[in-house]
């Protein structure tokens, strides 16, 4: 993930494209290795008054009641650290990523400081910026031109290194994991690939599918990839283009392209969640800052959004991790880099718990 970069503003599919001003970093890639590997799976401005939200939270599943944990994280006093994505794990182990070393750090969210996550392999890699988890606990991230798979200790089990795209060296954003195959955004390229698991092995990543089909007029350059999320079933993806200030819904059997409708003249997120057909989405440039919330019909088409929490102790936030009641948004500071120490994570009560 990152922030929305100023440029281009696309109220809808016919409107002229105009320049932008920043033009995407490019790095060279590695030599991918080839590990065996398990498929992976994955089945406010409204709040309320403090009686409520307790009695909302009550239940929520994790090590401490809601009310008990931190309201900020800290993860890292290091100077030039400058967080980016994060992914919490069903027992409330939080992984965060860093776009200015390219390091993960980990920690719970019973406990307001995290700690550099020895990931073995990264020393290659100078950002790291999207980060999921799956269900044995293995740690997935991308950044520059690889992918790579950790164990819960740190050790390297694969890596994926994506080929040059249609406009140069890859800068991969964000990744999104389904039962067949891991998917994946590249910000310097309109390309979205997939590496697939075959025979309990993690293929080659490859391009899958050029973006621009849909809407080719646009200017390549300026798609500018970023978050991705895919449903339980893995029949659909959600891409956000910066550059598009728009989310596009992609089938994965038949690679169809097409904007999700959401109402908005503008609506072009950075790192995003997708909970059955609730999206969660957040937004820094374009908008106020925060956390968006929307309520999609069934095939992910359409929605609208039901809440924007932009009150918040934001700077500069990039994606959001989901867990419990709560939702914890990264505090990037990459408006300003090397920002200022410390580096945090705020969380926020959803105010959809218990309505979906």
């Amino acid at each position: 993930m990152r922030p929305h970069a100023p440029g281009v503003h696309v109220a809808d599919s016919s409107q002229e494209a105009v320049p932008m001003r920043r033009t995407p970093a490019r790095r060279t890639p590695r030599r991918a290795t080839r590990t065996p590997f398990r498929p992976l799976s994955r089945s406010a401005l409204c709040l309320t008054a403090a009686a409520t939200l307790l009695a909302a939270l009550a239940g929520t599943p994790g090590p401490a009641a809601a009310r008990d944990l931190p309201a900020s994280y800290v993860v890292s006093r290091a100077p030039g650290v400058l967080p980016e994505g994060i992914a919490i794990t069903p027992d409330g182990t939080m992984y965060v990523s860093s776009d200015g070393t390219g390091a993960l750090y980990r920690g719970r969210v019973d406990h307001a400081d995290l700690k550099p996550f020895p990931a073995r392999g990264l020393e290659g890699r100078s950002s790291t910026l999207g980060v999921h988890t799956d269900r044995r606990g293995r740690v997935l991230s991308v950044g520059g031109a690889t992918l790579t798979v950790h164990d819960r200790q740190g050790r390297l089990l694969a890596t994926r290194t994506a080929p040059d795209g249609p406009l140069g060296a890859p800068d991969l954003n964000d990744l999104a994991v389904t039962r067949d195959a891991v998917y994946v955004t590249d910000w310097a390229n309109p390309v979205v690939l997939r590496a697939e698991f075959r025979g309990g092995v993690l293929g080659p990543l490859e391009p899958w599918l050029d973006i621009r089909s849909a809407f080719p007029q646009f200017p390549a350059r300026y798609w500018l990839l970023n978050g991705i999320v895919a449903n339980a079933s893995g029949t659909t993806l959600l891409v956000a283009s910066n550059g598009t200030e728009a989310v596009w819904r992609i089938g994965t059997a038949d690679r169809n392209v097409s904007r999700l409708d959401l109402g908005e003249e503008s609506f072009g997120p950075d790192g995003m969640v997708l909970r059955g057909r609730t999206l969660y989405a957040v937004l820094n440039y374009g908008a106020p800052h925060g956390v968006y919330i929307a309520r999609l019909d069934e095939e992910l088409r359409t929605g609208t959004v039901t809440h924007r929490l932009t009150d918040g102790p934001f700077d500069v936030p990039t994606t959001l991790a989901r867990h419990g009641c709560r939702l914890y948004v990264v505090n990037s500071q990459l408006d300003h880099p090397p920002g200022l120490p410390p580096y945090t994570v705020s969380a926020l009560a959803d105010p959809t718990c218990g309505t979906v």
